[in-house]
């Protein structure tokens, strides 16, 4: 396949470009686009459905067929975990979370792919982590050159945490089922 280990390895490299795009993409959002999501009931909606879709992303990550009583006990301890501390935070650190959360997941399941056709690095949740942080780095120094976007430090700090809590649960359920399996 030249560059990729597989078919899978590509389809997922592709889906984090994706995301990238689309996180970049949003640097452009301002003013009355913001105000869109200052709606409590929209915010909510879009809150409630992206935390959905991130659940999902690191459960087909993290489990590859029908679950055990035991991974989804993991599974819905970790969703409590998480949702718990995503109400705490405001709309933007909530985004930061789920944006770089599902980028992580993509990254870090391209860099397993790779590991396991033969071709992969040592420790690809680090690598996935390192990756998803200097993307964070760029989308933040970014910012420093839009007139309407706020260069935040803090925000990079988000972005790792978001890849550290999406990878550390991916490979926590993993590491379940392996555990069950045996």
């Amino acid at each position: 396949m030249g560059l990729f280990s597989s078919r899978r390895e590509r389809r997922l490299w592709l889906w984090a470009l994706a995301v990238v795009a689309a996180i970049f993409a949003s640097l452009g959002f301002s003013g009355s686009q913001a105000e869109l999501l200052a709606d409590d009931n929209i915010a909510a909606v879009a809150f409630g459905l992206a935390l959905l879709l991130v659940a999902a992303a690191i459960l087909t990550d993290g489990l590859q067929s029908t679950p055990t009583r035991a991974e989804m006990a993991v599974a819905f301890g970790i969703a409590a975990v998480v949702l718990m501390a995503l109400l705490r935070l405001t709309l933007a650190e909530r985004s930061h979370l789920i944006e770089f959360g599902v980028l992580a997941v993509f990254i870090h399941a391209a860099l397993t792919e790779r590991a396991d056709q033969g071709r992969g690095a040592r420790l690809p949740g680090v690598v996935a982590i390192l990756i998803v942080a200097a993307i964070g780095v760029v989308d933040e120094v970014i910012q420093l050159a839009l007139p309407d976007r706020v260069f935040d430090p803090v925000d990079m700090l988000f972005n790792a945490l978001a890849a550290v809590v999406a990878v550390g649960s991916s490979l926590l359920l993993a590491r379940v089922r392996r555990g069950v399996r045996a």
